[in-house]
């Protein structure tokens, strides 16, 4: 579990990359980016970055390229925000969370499928053996 310096330097550093990449990242590859989680170690020596790009597979690999050439400027912009002895280190790693947000979807929508197609099934089933299955004693 991190600390909670650790939190609250993640969550300085989310903001720090978010302003700077709106406001001084002027590479064209760049495209609409959202950062959506930093992780930070406990030492604080260490930044793992995760985002989300909104494109095709182009958009993406544009943006992984323009983030990776521009990791330097990120880095002296978070090091000068944080006022930390030592600036950690910044990786990049695009966020998997649409892929598993859509495969998710089509998951739920085949259960749906397999529950609808269970109901019809269902709606002209008969018992099988007699009408009252339950021995009396008269």
């Amino acid at each position: 579990m991190a600390s909670n310096r650790a939190l609250k330097v993640a969550d300085r550093i989310k903001e720090v990359i978010a302003t700077t990449l709106e406001t001084r990242v002027k590479d064209p590859r760049l495209g609409f980016v959202t950062i959506t989680d930093v992780r930070v170690t406990g030492d604080l020596q260490q930044a793992s970055v995760f985002y989300t790009v909104l494109g095709d597979g182009d958009a993406q690999s544009g943006t992984a390229a323009a983030l990776a050439s521009s990791k330097g400027l990120i880095r002296r912009e978070v090091g000068a925000a944080l006022g930390l002895r030592i600036t950690p280190t910044i990786e990049f790693f695009a966020d998997g969370l649409q892929e598993s947000a859509s495969a998710m979807n089509d998951l739920i929508s085949s259960v749906k499928a397999a529950d609808a197609e269970l109901a019809k099934l269902r709606a002209n089933a008969k018992p099988v053996g007699e009408a009252d299955p339950y021995k009396s004693h008269e």
